[in-house]
């Protein structure tokens, strides 16, 4: 029998199919863990995971250890992050990946490579992906972040992308309007939210020992990173620390992103809590304990979109501050402040209110259901040759604002 997709018939070969998989930092490999540690335990398909940028740095937590201690075999590990806090130092980054990826790519010449989501250094493999014509799968397009230049990076993953993945319905519908033929696109949900159903959280107490925090205390976790779409990806910091040196909670920081600004901003966090003298900073945390973590705070601040795809699993109130997620489709629990220690400070009281998380009761994470890993592992062992995959022809389908709109809100 030949398996289909959406109506379309074809035939797979007896051999395994060789699957190529780039992490480049925590951010992405806590989305990946459940499709790949999936994929792993397929016997038709063969994972070559490939690690690089922020995971072989110590100065961000050389989280390439936590792929390791989770088990999972690492194919080949490229040193292409340069230390540098400037955007000339992530233009090169990308550079000096796609020289190393090109090599490894060409010898390892996979069927698929999959990507994820929108970090600069996904350029790379993208590139090199297209010119030795393997199709590539894209996990998370679609989705909306005016304020970074990950909208430009994940649009252009999209175009460059056979097989795609989104998070959301509105998220499919633009990337069908984009001219994606349907076939290729499948709502599977944000693969990150696998880890609230499958992977055993720790409890209150269990937390409090592993991070040594006394979490009986109100307790507000900040996760805040560089706006990469300005020329200062710091201007939205000034009041953001001067809001935050206003509350009597505890609080809790995670390292931003290894972006231009990142440095600067992990040294004022540091100067921020030694004249607080509370608080604690974490370079990493992996996935488990950062879910264990979120489940036990009162409060999320920040611009991460943490705070918009996982944190409504909880129906954790949420301040999302400044123009970093702006356009990204929205849960009720997130209240949106402008970069002004009023709005913050009105945003944060709002979160704080009885009436507000009230009002959460019961709400439904657009993003996902936790079972995005298995959609995405059954069509990537049924996806088509590499051949069908690559003859990409473009979508004459165009979707009206409304109906876009319409599945935006389901």
């Amino acid at each position: 029998m030949c398996p289909s997709i959406f109506g379309r018939s074809f035939s797979l070969s007896a051999s395994k199919r060789t699957i190529a998989a780039i992490t480049t930092s925590r951010a992405d490999y806590g989305h990946l863990y459940w499709p790949l540690r999936d994929l792993t335990d397929r016997d038709d398909i063969e994972l070559k995971l490939i690690a690089l940028g922020s995971h072989l740095s110590p100065e961000f937590g050389n989280t390439i250890q936590e792929i390791e201690k989770d088990g999972f075999e690492i194919a080949a590990r490229i040193e292409c992050l340069l230390s540098s806090d400037s955007d000339v130092g992530m233009a090169k980054t990308i550079g000096n990946a796609t020289l190393s990826l090109a090599d490894l790519l060409g010898h390892m010449r996979p069927d698929l490579v999959l990507l994820i989501a929108d970090r600069y250094e996904m350029l790379a493999p993208a590139s090199v992906a297209l010119a030795l014509r393997i199709p590539i799968v894209h996990i998370e397009g679609g989705e909306i972040t005016e304020g970074a230049i990950d909208d430009a990076v994940r649009n252009a993953l999209t175009k460059m992308s056979h097989i795609h993945f989104t998070s959301t319905h509105g998220a499919r519908l633009r990337l069908i309007a984009m001219g994606e033929e349907e076939w290729r696109v499948h709502r599977a949900g944000a693969p990150s939210l696998d880890h609230l159903r499958r992977t055993e959280l720790l409890n209150r107490e269990q937390t409090e020992s592993s991070l040594q925090l006394d979490l009986d205390q109100p307790t507000v976790l900040v996760s805040y990173h560089p706006v990469t779409i300005a020329q200062d990806t710091l201007q939205e910091a000034d009041a953001l620390f001067a809001a935050l040196e206003t509350l009597p909670e505890q609080l809790i920081f995670c390292y931003p992103n290894a972006d231009a600004g990142s440095r600067s901003l992990i040294n004022r966090t540091k100067s921020f809590l030694d004249a607080r003298r509370s608080g604690r900073v974490f370079t990493n945390l992996d996935p488990r304990t950062y879910w264990s973590l979120l489940q036990q705070v009162d409060m999320l601040i920040g611009n991460s979109s943490s705070g918009i795809m996982e944190s409504a699993s909880y129906s954790l109130p949420t301040v999302n501050v400044g123009i970093r997620q702006q356009g990204r489709e929205r849960p009720m629990n997130v209240i949106d402040a402008a970069p002004s220690v009023e709005s913050i400070v009105a945003a944060i009281e709002n979160a704080r209110s009885p009436q507000f998380r009230r009002s959460l009761e019961g709400m439904v994470n657009p993003y996902g259901d936790g079972h995005a890993s298995e959609r995405i592992v059954r069509v990537l062992t049924n996806a088509p040759p590499s051949k069908e995959l690559l003859l990409k022809r473009q979508s004459q389908r165009i979707l009206s604002a409304e109906l876009v709109r319409s599945a935006t809100k389901r």
